[in-house]
């Protein structure tokens, strides 16, 4: 039998976040949301959803998007796609780059997605079906394919290198940015912007989870519904976002004097090849992200000191997510889930939460899981909860699981 490949260590230097939330609008302004937090954000009824099960969601207040990028930008995205040009911006600018003296052949972008512009495309099948065919409008296509985010950020910054959409579901933003960290140790590219984006207010999408019994449906009190790890969990809750990453090869954050904020030093990804919707009920599948990604860092069990869980809120992933925590890597790591902040994004979930654990790693904070009110005493782990915990850690996790099986996790360093 052949030995195993494995590849050198390789870090890739996290010089810049940008991010767009439920919790706040832009990285400092979510980090303070999801840090500091006593009660999740308002979670609106929307009236697109009025009459199902589940008719709210968390979205971005105070979001101008026509201001941000101007009307005529505006009108060539879709939401999903405008909140990953904003994320973008916001990202590059952290990283001190300046797209102007970039060797822009050398900048790639990969951004994931599990649904792309849904909601346009849920309204121009309305169009069709009551207005005719005339009604529907020839953006149809570049407005909703899952890869609009990724090439609306590259021709936004110019950005010449590789562009990739990445879709596994729930994911798309970890695999994306893993993705990243694969094409930077070949040395493919110097700079890559990634992460991931999403917005889906589709009242079809909805109504489809409401059949599934994966979202909530505590309608009487929609700001304490997406509850992570609690005895009283019922599923998750929607909600819109983006959140990315630039990623650098380090001798190159180093020859331009950059700040990093910390490290992404390992990835690994695996497919459950179980389901299409449910989870391996051992967590198997995610055991082997989780154990490849450590084997990537080269980093032991024992010195990761925090995880941003994928925790939806949902009984079956929490509770296997967990035990599958516990068995990898013991008892003694903080864990978190910011969902219950930011809603669950879906494909943009990765993106954000690895965003939120680099916060962490700098700050040595562990946000806390909010509505966690009546901890599962089933669940395995050390939850933190209703007020962050500083902690002193060098390494931290992000795991994420998706439909169809879908599984990767992150290990992050401190710089």
């Amino acid at each position: 039998m052949s030995a195993r490949y494995r590849p050198e260590p390789f870090a890739a230097a996290v010089t810049g976040i940008g991010l767009v939330t439920a919790a706040g609008v832009g990285t400092d302004a979510t980090w303070r949301g999801v840090s500091e937090a006593a009660d999740a954000p308002s979670v609106p009824h929307r009236p697109e959803l009025h009459g199902l099960p589940c008719d709210f969601m968390y979205t971005i207040a105070g979001l101008d998007t026509r201001a941000v990028l101007g009307v005529a930008t505006q009108r060539l995205m879709d939401r999903f796609s405008q909140l990953a040009v904003i994320a973008a911006r916001e990202a590059v600018a952290d990283a001190g780059l300046d797209a102007s003296v970039w060797d822009s052949a050398r900048v790639a972008v990969v951004i994931g997605s599990a649904h792309g512009g849904l909601p346009f495309y849920d309204a121009q099948h309305t169009a069709l079906s009551e207005r005719g065919a005339r009604r529907v409008s020839p953006k149809l296509a570049p407005l909703t394919v899952v890869n609009g985010a990724a090439s609306s950020v590259a021709t936004d910054l110019g950005a010449h290198g590789p562009s990739q959409a990445v879709s596994t579901a729930c994911s798309s933003g970890t695999v994306a940015i893993g993705t990243a960290h694969q094409m930077l140790r070949t040395g493919a590219c110097d700079i890559v912007v990634a992460g991931g984006a999403e917005s889906v207010c589709s009242r079809l999408l909805i109504a489809s989870a409401c059949q599934l019994k994966a979202v909530s449906t505590r309608r009487d009190d929609p700001e304490s519904a997406c509850r992570p790890f609690d005895t009283h969990r019922d599923g998750f809750v929607v909600g819109e976002g983006a959140g990315l990453l630039v990623l650098e090869r380090p001798e190159h954050a180093r020859a331009r004097g950059a700040t990093v904020r910390a490290h992404v030093a390992g990835y690994g990804a695996s497919s459950d090849a179980y389901s299409a919707v449910a989870p391996d009920p051992e967590g198997l599948g995610i055991e082997r992200a989780l154990r490849a990604a450590l084997a990537d860092a080269g980093v032991g069990a024992s010195d990761v000191g925090h995880v941003n869980a994928h925790g939806t809120s949902t009984v079956a992933n929490d509770l296997i997510e967990a035990t599958m925590l516990r068995r990898v890597l013991g008892e003694h790591p903080l864990v978190t889930s910011t969902k219950a902040m930011t809603g669950h994004t879906l494909g943009a979930a990765g993106g954000i939460e690895t965003a939120l654990t680099v916060l962490a790693l700098q700050h040595r904070l562990v946000p806390p899981t909010v509505n966690l009110d009546a901890p599962d005493p089933e669940i395995p782990i050390e939850v933190v909860s209703k007020e962050a915990r500083p902690a002193v850690f060098d390494a931290a996790v992000k795991t994420s699981l998706g439909f169809g099986g879908h599984n990767a996790a992150l290990v992050l360093t401190r710089a």
